[in-house]
């Protein structure tokens, strides 16, 4: 193992050591219990077939045709054939994985694999509550696919297996490891002289730089706003420490409005005050203002790693996007500038009443394969979760900034999950909340109240299952 995976596997413990679990509310399913067809594919297991894949079995693979596309799914769905050349493979793909599948869910006959991601996710609070989805336990110990002497359990990056795990259940693979940062141009930089900024002050001072070059310093995704909460949040995190996470995720009283959450919201609201985002920005969409960035019109923008693929047709050459983190509010911050979030994403499922449960779990292995996490990574230049998936793969500019990332940060990376167990709370309340203060509409106290008020109704609503993260 090189210096890398050891510092990449560090940095995963360090991101991911967490539980997480749901992710919108009120999925309305027939429920866990009632099985009907469920399972009806079953063949016998063995060494060759650990999981009892009956050869002939049709499998149904629904995907999520976001950011990363569908080709990825099609070559893991090829793998797939050439173990079992009889399965018939219905592959299909969509923007809206709910509207899509819910009905599906409800009268009991959903796909085998579903790849449940973007804004109209099912919610996973609602699957689980409602005991919709296939326990993955059983593939967690079957052997890996290509490396030898391994079960699949043991090629996963450190934590992987704790942020698809609800109650001890591990029952949503998630399969990529995002980085979120802030994002700019190297070429950018270099053409104009300018450097990053490791602290606050500098970087309000190398906005105003940005600014009087006439370029804007900053912009957003200003329909889907909570995009600026990460650098925010983040910003709290490395002040106060991981113990800013753990309050917001465990739903504490006042948690949006610890002190070190005021100190990073004043420190975010300079770049409203002075004007540092681009004209227009709180009505586009997150295709429309990466866009803006990669033609120049702005310096800044906060993304997930995600964001090299997604703007691959646009970037123009040369461009050379960089992840970095948020710079550091002073001296007293708890953790160093290099700290940096990242977590397991991109959730897939293999619902309880599938007829191929056991092909799912076998898709899953194929996607876990040295061989299928490679060619991901090729696809769509994104790192999936499995350890070595970079080992003599050319990265692109961007990723390669997002491994050096990851190094530089090590055991000092954190995360949160308040969005993975509430995502009405980040998606509609603190996204509204955003949107607000992003735009200049309210001051940060008045950011913080909504932020808090959100999370005390999520609180207070006793159909939401709660979850408790620990330390």
């Amino acid at each position: 193992m090189n210096r890398r995976e050891i510092l990449r596997r560090s940095a995963a413990a360090g991101l991911l050591a967490t539980p997480a679990a749901g992710l919108l509310s009120g999925c309305a399913t027939s429920g866990g219990d009632d099985k009907g067809d469920a399972g009806a594919y079953q063949g016998t297991k063995s060494e060759q077939n650990p999981l009892g894949v009956k050869e002939d079995a049709p499998l149904e693979v629904v995907i999520f045709n976001g950011g990363f596309g569908e080709d990825y799914a099609k070559a893991h769905e090829a793998m797939y054939q050439e173990n079992h050349p009889k399965a018939e493979i219905k592959h299909s793909a969509t923007q809206e994985i709910s509207k899509t599948l819910q009905p599906r869910f409800v009268d009991g006959s959903p796909p085998d694999v579903v790849n449940n991601s973007g804004a109209g996710q099912i919610d996973f609070n609602g699957l689980v509550s409602q005991n919709a989805l296939a326990d993955l336990g059983e593939l967690l110990a079957a052997p890996s696919l290509d490396v030898p002497g391994k079960t699949v359990k043991d090629t996963l990056l450190p934590g992987t297996v704790e942020v698809g795990s609800y109650d001890g259940r591990f029952l949503v693979l998630n399969y990529t490891y995002t980085v979120y940062g802030i994002w700019h141009s190297t070429k950018l930089f270099a053409d104009r002289g300018w450097t990053y900024a490791k602290t606050w002050d500098e970087h309000i001072a190398l906005c105003r730089q940005i600014k009087a070059a006439g370029i804007a310093p900053w912009t957003y995704a200003g329909l889907h706003p909570r995009y600026m909460s990460w650098p925010l949040i983040s910003t709290a995190i490395k002040l106060g420490g991981p113990s800013v996470a753990l309050a917001i995720d465990n739903l504490e009283p006042n948690a949006w409005k610890s002190d070190a959450m005021k100190t990073a919201a004043d420190a975010w609201h300079q770049i409203v005050k002075d004007k540092f985002i681009l004209d227009g920005s709180p009505g586009l969409d997150h295709k429309q203002s990466q866009t803006a960035w990669c033609q120049g019109k702005a310096a800044f923008i906060s993304c997930g790693s995600w964001l090299e693929s997604e703007q691959k047709d646009v970037t123009p050459a040369g461009f050379n996007m960089t992840v970095a983190p948020t710079p550091s509010l002073g001296s007293g911050d708890k953790l160093p500038f290099e700290a940096i979030r990242g977590t397991a994403g991109e959730p897939f499922m293999v619902p309880a009443k599938a007829k191929n449960v056991a092909g799912g779990l076998e898709y899953f292995r194929t996607m876990l394969s040295r061989k299928g996490a490679q060619d991901f990574t090729k696809k769509v230049a994104s790192l999936p979760v499995v350890a070595g998936a970079t080992d003599g793969v050319e990265l692109p500019f961007g990723l390669a900034t997002v491994v050096k990332a990851l190094d530089a940060s090590g055991s000092n990376g954190f995360n949160w999950v308040y969005n993975n167990y509430y995502r009405k709370l980040e998606r509609n309340l603190v996204d509204a909340a955003c949107g607000e203060f992003f735009s200049g509409r309210t001051s940060p106290s008045e950011f913080l109240d909504q932020c808090q008020k959100g999370a005390d109704s999520i609180a207070s609503d006793n159909s939401v299952k709660k979850y408790k993260r620990a330390a």
